[in-house]
C-alpha cells in the first residue's frame, strides 16, 4: 500500500514539472514571437515618420516620452502584484529605489547606454536607407555574442558561431537586394549625411551589445523583479534624457514645446518603443541575449514580406535563399547542445521537484518565484 501512494505521489510529481516545463516553453517562443513582431514594425515606422515632409518631432523628447510610459506602466504593474495596496507599494519602492541604493546605482551604466542608443537609432534612421540601417544593425548579434563570452563567461559551440555567420550573410542577401526597392517610397526632400548615420548605428550596435548582457546579468544575478529594475533604469533614463533633449534641442524644445510635430504615428513609435523596452526585459528572463537578437534579425525578414504586400515588392532568388539561410541558423543556434549522460548516483541524488522549480524559478520574474516558494 505504502509503495502504490509513493508511486503515485511520484507520478504526480513528474506531470507537474512536465506541465511546467511545457509552461516555460511556451511563455519564451510566445515573448520571442511578439519581439519579432515590435521589431519589424518599429524600424519601418520610424523611418516613416523620420521622412514625412514637414515639421518634425525631437527625437530626444519622443526617447524621454518612451521612458516615461515604461516607468509608468511597471509602477501600474507593480502596484497589481500588490493587490492595489498603494502604501504597501509606496514602501517597496523606497527600499528597492532608495534603502538600496548601491543596487540601483548599478543600472546606472546601462541605462546610460540605452538612452544614448535609442537617440543614435533615430539618427541612423533618419540618415541611412531602411535596408542599410537595417543590415548593419545586425553587428549588434556578434557583440552580443562576444560580451556574452565575456562577461558571462558562456562558451558558444562551433555550430552557434557558424549559425552567427550564415544569420549576418542570409540578412545581407535579403536586405541588399531589397534596398532600392525600399527606398523607392521614401521622400527625398530631407538632406542626410550617409558617413553621420553609418557612425551612429555602428557606436549603436556596441552600446547595444554591451548594455544587453550587463543588463542580463543583472537581472539573472539578483533578486529584484524585472519591473522593479525596469523603473531603476527609467529613473535614471528620464533625467540623462531630459539633459540630452536641454543640450541638443533645449532652446527649441523652449520655443515650439515638448510635443512640438507629435502626431497619432509618432505616438504609435512611441509606445512601440516603450512596450518593446519592457517586453525586452521579459524575453531576457526568458531566454538569452543571443537568441532575442535572433528574432531580431527574423523581423526584418517579416517586415521585407510585409513590405512586399503592402508596396508590391517581387519576391526573387535571391529572396528565397537568404531567408533560407536566416530559418537555418535560428534552427541550428537553438539546437541543444550535448552533454554527457549523468551518472546514476549524480541523478539519483537530485530531486526531479527540485530542478523543475529551480528551472522555472529561473526564468520567471523574481517576485512571482518568491510567492510560490512562500
Amino acid at each position: 500500500m505504502g509503495r502504490s501512494v509513493e508511486a503515485g505521489n511520484q507520478s504526480g510529481t513528474a506531470q507537474e514539472d512536465q506541465g511546467q516545463n511545457e509552461v516555460n516553453k511556451k511563455l519564451k517562443y510566445i515573448s520571442l514571437a511578439v519581439l519579432v513582431v515590435q521589431n519589424a514594425s518599429l524600424i519601418l515606422s520610424i523611418r516613416y515618420v523620420r521622412t514625412l515632409p514637414g515639421d518634425r518631432f525631437f527625437a530626444t523628447s519622443a526617447v524621454v516620452m518612451a521612458e516615461v510610459l515604461k516607468v509608468l506602466t511597471c509602477l501600474l504593474l507593480i502596484l497589481l502584484q500588490k493587490r492595489l495596496n498603494v502604501k504597501e507599494t509606496v514602501l517597496f519602492l523606497v527600499d528597492a529605489v532608495v534603502f538600496q541604493y548601491k543596487d540601483t546605482l548599478k543600472l546606472a551604466v546601462p541605462s546610460l547606454i540605452y538612452t544614448l542608443q535609442n537617440n543614435l537609432q533615430y539618427v541612423a534612421i533618419s540618415n541611412l536607407p531602411a535596408a542599410t540601417f537595417q543590415v548593419t544593425y545586425q553587428l549588434k548579434i556578434l557583440t552580443t555574442a562576444l560580451f556574452s563570452v565575456m562577461m558571462l563567461r558562456k562558451s558558444l559551440s562551433r555550430v552557434q558561431w557558424v549559425s552567427l555567420l550564415l544569420l549576418f550573410t542570409g540578412v545581407a542577401i535579403v536586405q541588399v537586394q531589397q534596398e532600392g526597392k525600399k527606398e523607392a517610397s521614401v521622400s527625398d526632400g530631407s538632406a542626410q549625411s550617409y558617413m553621420v548615420g553609418l557612425i551612429a548605428v555602428v557606436i549603436s550596435c556596441l552600446s547595444s551589445g554591451f548594455a544587453g548582457v550587463y543588463f542580463e546579468k543583472i537581472l539573472k544575478g539578483s533578486s529584484a523583479s524585472v519591473w522593479v529594475r525596469n523603473v531603476q533604469l527609467g529613473i535614471f533614463g528620464m533625467s540623462l534624457g531630459m539633459l540630452g533633449l536641454w543640450w541638443k534641442d533645449g532652446a527649441a524644445v523652449a520655443e515650439r514645446g515638448f510635443l512640438h510635430g507629435y502626431t497619432g504615428m509618432v505616438w504609435c513609435v512611441i509606445l512601440n518603443q516603450a512596450f518593446g523596452g519592457l517586453l525586452v526585459a521579459v524575453v531576457v528572463k526568458y531566454a538569452d541575449n543571443i537568441l532575442k537578437g535572433f528574432a531580431t534579425s527574423f523581423s526584418i525578414i517579416v517586415s521585407t514580406v510585409l513590405s512586399i504586400h503592402l508596396f508590391g515588392f517581387h519576391v526573387d532568388l535571391l529572396f528565397t535563399a537568404g531567408a533560407g539561410l536566416v530559418i537555418a541558423a535560428v534552427y541550428m543556434y537553438s539546437l541543444p547542445r550535448t552533454a554527457p549522460s549523468p551518472s546514476p548516483a549524480s541523478a539519483s541524488s537530485r530531486s526531479p521537484r527540485t530542478n523543475g522549480v529551480a528551472e522555472m524559478d529561473e526564468f520567471l520574474p523574481k517576485f512571482v518565484a518568491k510567492e510560490k516558494g512562500s
